[in-house]
C-alpha cells in the first residue's frame, strides 16, 4: 500500500466529505499535512537535486478537485480517458509520465468523484446507441491511490448500472481484494500490465513482482471481471524469444478465462524521454540506442524511435502465433 511522506489539500477539498475524511485520517497518522492553491501548481517538495525532487514527490500526495469540463480521448484502448487519478508511486524507469507530468509527478486523487461521473454520463448519452469505452489509467495507476480515494470501486459500481457504456483499468499493483466482491456485471474490463521477471527487475522499480500480479491476476479472474494483460513495453533484445516463451507459459492458468485480452506494446521512446531518462536514472540499462531504431512521427506530433519494420513484424509474428497456439479463447485488443 503506497504510504505518503506528506499529503497536500486543496481548500475547496474539504468541502466534500471525502475530502475531510482524508485530512482527518492523515492528520492522526502523523503524515505531514498542508494546503495548496491547485493540484496542478504544487510547491514545497523537499530535495537538492532534480533527481531527489522526483523521488520526493513520487511519495507525495495531492488531494483536490477535478474542474476540467471535457475528457480527453485515449485511443487505442478507449474513446475517453476517466480521470479518477494523475501520476503513480511506480518508478518504471521507461514510463511515458516522466515527460507528461514534469519534473513533479506528485500523485493527485480527486474527491469530487460524483462530479466526475456525471460528465462520463454526459458522454454516453451523447454517443447513444454507441457503446461508449472510457480508460481509468491514462495518467495513473488508480489501484495504487484506491485505498485513499474508493474511486474504483465507485466507477465499477457505476458502470456495472451502464448499459451502453464499458469501464478499463490497467494496473501493477495487487491490493485487488476490496474490488472482488463488488457487483460489475460485466461492464469492468480489470488489466495488468506485465513484462517479464528480468524485466521488472530491471526496469519496474517500487512496482510489485511478476508473481504477485499474476496472483491477483488469479483473484480478479475468479471473481468474473473481464480479464486483460498487457505485455508492454516488450524488449526485442538478446533472447527475448526465449524471455517471453518463458512468460507466456507463467500465463497458461488464464488460458480457459471466458474473457480474456491481450494488449502489446513494443518499447519505444522520444529524444526527449531519453533526456528525461537519463538524468533521473543515469545508470539505466534501457535499450536507447538512436541508430539501432526507426524514427517515426506520432499522432500527437512528435516522433519517436520504434523498432524497425523488419524486428516489429517479427515480434508481432511470434506473439500471434504464440498467442492462437496457447490462448485460443483470447482477444489480441492490438499490437503496436
Amino acid at each position: 500500500m503506497f504510504q505518503p511522506e506528506r499529503v497536500f489539500f486543496e481548500k475547496d477539498a474539504l468541502s466534500y466529505s471525502l475530502g475531510k475524511e482524508l485530512y482527518s485520517y492523515f492528520q492522526k497518522k502523523g503524515v505531514e499535512v498542508r494546503f495548496t492553491t491547485s493540484h496542478n501548481r504544487v510547491t514545497g517538495i523537499p530535495g537538492k537535486s532534480v533527481r531527489e525532487k522526483f523521488f520526493r514527490a513520487k511519495r507525495t500526495l495531492v488531494v483536490g478537485l477535478r474542474k476540467s469540463k471535457e475528457f480527453a480521448t485515449c485511443r487505442p484502448s478507449a474513446h475517453y480517458q476517466l480521470p479518477l487519478a494523475t501520476g503513480c508511486p511506480g518508478s518504471c524507469e521507461y514510463c511515458y509520465l516522466h515527460t507528461n507530468l514534469g519534473r513533479n509527478p506528485y500523485i493527485r486523487i480527486y474527491v469530487n468523484q460524483d462530479e466526475i461521473l456525471e460528465k462520463a454520463e454526459k458522454y454516453i448519452s451523447e454517443r447513444l446507441p454507441e457503446t461508449t469505452i472510457f480508460e481509468g489509467a491514462a495518467t495513473a495507476d488508480p489501484l495504487s491511490v484506491e485505498a485513499y480515494s474508493g474511486a474504483l470501486a465507485k466507477a465499477i459500481t457505476f458502470f456495472a448500472d451502464q448499459e451502453n457504456a464499458r469501464f478499463r483499468f490497467v494496473t501493477k499493483f495487487t491490493d485487488v481484494d476490496p474490488l472482488l466482491a463488488l457487483e460489475h456485471r460485466n461492464k469492468t474490463r480489470f488489466r495488468f500490465s506485465i513484462n517479464t521477471p528480468q524485466a521488472i527487475a530491471e526496469y519496474e522499480c517500487a512496482t510489485p513482482r511478476l508473481e504477485a500480479r499474476l496472483q491477483a491476476a488469479e483473484k480478479v479472474a475468479a471473481a468474473g471481471y473481464p480479464l486483460g494483460l498487457m505485455i508492454a513495453p516488450i524488449f526485442a533484445e538478446g533472447d527475448w524469444k526465449q524471455d517471453y516463451t518463458a512468460l507466456l507459459e507463467k500465463l497458461q492458468p488464464f488460458a480457459k478465462h471466458a474473457d480474456l485480452t491481450f494488449e502489446l506494446i513494443t518499447h519505444r521512446f522520444t529524444a526527449r524521454a531519453k533526456k528525461v531518462i537519463l538524468e533521473l536514472f543515469p545508470e539505466t540499462k534501457l535499450p536507447m540506442v538512436e541508430e539501432s531504431r526507426t524514427f517515426k512521427w506520432g499522432q500527437f506530433g512528435y516522433g519517436k524511435y520504434v523498432y524497425p519494420k523488419e524486428m516489429k513484424a517479427e515480434v508481432e509474428a511470434f506473439f500471434r502465433k504464440e498467442m492462437a497456439r496457447r490462448f485460443p479463447l483470447a482477444k489480441i485488443d492490438y499490437f503496436v
